[in-house]
This record gives C-alpha cells, structure tokens and sequence, in this order.
C-alpha cells in the first residue's frame, strides 16, 4: 500500500511542478521555477507517503510566501 500512495503522491506533485516549471520559464520567475524543479524531484528522497505530502504541501507554498 506504501509504494501505491508514494506512486500516486509522486505522480501528483511532480505534474504540479511540471506547471510550475512551465510557468516559471514563461514568466521568467526563478522562484517559480526552481521551485518547479524541486517539486519534480524530491519525491525520489523520501520513503514515507506522509512526508512526501508534507514537503509538497510546503514547497507549493513557497513562491507565494516568498512574494509577499
């Protein structure tokens, strides 16, 4: 059950980060897009399916944090 919700949190962030690298580029916004990045390749770090939520859930926040 672990590697189906980590395959399934996985594919989910990482398509969310390809948006935000697609956007970062067309906006020339380097947050956005290095955020992008990282979104599609932190869930290749972690092993448990709740903290590969917890680290999306926060890097999605990141570029709205970061331009207040």
């Amino acid at each position: 059950m672990s590697s189906e919700a980590m395959l399934l949190w996985g594919l989910l962030f990482s398509s969310i980060g390809l948006g935000y690298f697609v956007y970062g580029r067309k906006q020339s916004n380097k947050v956005v897009l290095y955020t992008g990045i990282a979104l599609m390749l932190y869930p290749y770090v972690f092993s448990s399916a709740i903290t590969v939520v917890v680290v999306g859930v926060m890097l999605m926040c990141v570029p709205r944090v970061l331009s207040l």
